[in-house]
C-alpha cells in the first residue's frame, strides 16, 4: 500500500489528468463549461466567486513555491528558514480560509436557491466534497503541526518527495515519516487531480488566448455624423 500511494498512485493521477483533457477536449468542447448559474441568482455568486478563486490561486502558488523551490533558492533570495515558515503559516492559513469560505458560499447558494439546485449535478456534489475535503485536511495538517515559532518542514520530506516523481523514480521512503494529516492531505490533492478532466473543474486550463489576436472592435456613436433626414420629415421652422 506505502509504495501504491506514494509510488503509483501519482502516476496514474497524471495519467487520468492528461487523457482526460485529451478526451474531453476532442469529444466533449461543448461541455467544457463551467455550466455558470448566474442567470439563476447572482448577489451571492458575486461574492463567493472571487473568494474561492483568489483564495484556491494563492493556495496553489503556495503549494507550487512549498513543493518545487528548494529551501537553498528561497535562503539564497534571503527568506530564511523562520520568515518561510510564518509566511506559509500565516499567508497559506489566510488563502486557504479564503477558499474555504467561498465554497461554502457556494454550497449554500446551490442548496438555498431552487434554481440553482436543480441544476446540480451528482457529478458537482462530488467536485465540491473531494475539493473542500482537500482544502480543509492540508489546513488542518499545517495548524496541527505547527506554532509560530516552529513547524514541520515539509521541504525535508514530501518537497522531495513530489520532485522525484518527475525524474521517475519515486523517493517513496520519504514518505514513511510524514505525519498521517498531511499524507491524507497529500492523497486527496491527487485524486482531486484526476478528477479535473471530469467535473466543471476543467475550465482551469480555458484561457480566452484568442483575444489577444482578434481585430479591434470599432464602435460609432450615431451621434458622430449628420444623418441625411427623409423626404417628407424635413424640419418646419416656426
Amino acid at each position: 500500500m506505502h509504495l501504491f500511494l506514494w509510488g503509483v498512485l501519482p502516476y496514474l493521477a497524471a495519467v487520468l489528468l492528461v487523457a482526460g483533457t485529451v478526451w474531453r477536449y476532442r469529444y466533449d468542447k461543448f461541455g467544457w463549461t463551467t455550466r455558470s448559474s448566474q442567470i439563476y441568482e447572482s448577489r451571492l455568486l458575486n461574492i463567493a466567486s472571487p473568494a474561492f478563486h483568489y483564495g484556491i490561486l494563492f493556495v496553489l502558488v503556495g503549494h507550487l513555491m512549498g513543493l518545487f523551490v528548494p529551501a537553498s533558492w528561497t535562503a539564497g533570495a534571503g527568506l530564511d528558514e523562520h520568515a518561510y515558515h510564518l509566511f506559509s503559516l500565516f499567508g497559506g492559513t489566510a488563502a486557504g480560509a479564503l477558499a474555504v469560505a467561498g465554497i461554502a458560499v457556494l454550497i449554500y447558494r446551490r442548496r438555498t436557491d431552487t434554481p440553482v439546485f436543480r441544476a446540480t449535478t451528482r457529478n458537482d456534489k462530488l467536485m465540491y466534497a473531494v475539493l473542500l475535503a482537500a482544502i480543509v485536511l492540508g489546513m488542518w495538517a499545517k495548524l496541527a503541526h505547527s506554532t509560530p515559532s516552529e513547524g514541520y518542514d515539509y521541504r525535508e520530506t514530501i518537497a522531495p518527495w513530489a520532485r522525484s516523481l518527475f525524474t521517475l523514480r519515486p523517493e517513496v521512503s520519504l514518505m514513511e515519516a510524514v505525519p498521517l494529516t498531511f499524507q491524507l492531505h497529500a492523497v486527496i490533492g491527487l485524486i482531486l487531480f484526476a478528477l479535473v478532466p471530469f467535473t466543471r473543474l476543467i475550465h482551469m486550463f480555458s484561457a480566452p488566448v484568442q483575444y489577444l489576436f482578434r481585430p479591434y472592435v470599432v464602435y460609432r456613436s450615431r451621434g458622430a455624423a449628420p444623418r441625411k433626414e427623409k423626404r417628407g420629415w424635413e424640419r418646419v421652422d416656426s
